[in-house]
């Protein structure tokens, strides 16, 4: 009998990120709310393993890319309700709570998106993320996402492939994704390290591709030359 929250979070040589992100959880562990929280690995050669480990956290491994190491994460998942979480994103303090209120309603559900970091530049940004996920419910995976296994398995679930299974499983949901009063931190250290003008306009020349039909991979294989 499937119950409770299981979190499922991607991972790739993400041992400096995922303590915070593990850390974050044990809210819900003490509120009885998760029942799990499962670290699927692309190949991590660093701490990861161990991390997850000491954290309690189920380890599942397989190739690398973000939806097969999604999808290979649900399958090992137990419960009613998910919540895949990325290892560089913090859930604040109270999210349990509004994660457990959401489930008594039904729907899926992102939160808001804010960054470690300050200044106009980030706020545009989150601004930006959040405005695409209240008109158009196309949240990105930084932000979370709360979907019942039920609406996941009945959208098709994530898709094998490198780069928007966030935006293609968003689509299949039919859009219909709400946005949480509460926002996640997740790293700006992209952003710092390419510059927060370029690396948006990228994320967005990218999602128009994307939503114009080019091949994922294709995408994904630019996106990684030019990082």
């Amino acid at each position: 009998m499937r119950a409770g929250l299981s979190v499922i979070i991607p991972a790739l040589e993400a041992g400096q990120a995922l303590p915070a992100c593990l850390a974050a959880l044990f809210e819900g562990v003490r509120e009885g709310l998760v029942r799990e929280v499962i670290v699927s690995d692309g190949g991590s050669r660093d701490e990861t393993r161990m991390i997850a480990g000491e954290a309690g956290a189920v380890f599942v491994t397989g190739p690398a890319s973000r939806g097969g190491q999604l999808r290979r994460g649900v399958a090992a998942a137990g419960g009613r309700w998910l919540l895949v979480l990325h290892a560089d994103t913090v859930l604040p303090e109270g999210w349990a709570g509004t994660v457990r209120a959401r489930m008594d309603t039904g729907g899926a559900a992102a939160f808001r998106l804010r960054f470690d970091a300050g200044g106009p530049a980030a706020r545009l940004v989150a601004g930006w993320a959040n405005l695409r996920t209240r008109v158009f419910g196309l949240p990105y995976g930084d932000q979370g996402l709360l979907v019942s296994r039920r609406d996941y398995d009945a959208a098709g679930g994530y898709r094998d492939i490198p780069l928007m299974e966030d935006v293609a499983l968003a689509r299949a949901l039919g859009g219909r994704i709400a946005l949480l009063p509460l926002a996640v931190t997740t790293s700006a250290a992209r952003y710092r390290r390419e510059g927060w003008l370029r690396r948006g306009a990228r994320n967005l020349w990218l999602l128009a591709r994307y939503l114009c039909g080019a091949d994922p991979a294709r995408l994904a294989a630019r996106y990684r030359r030019r990082e």
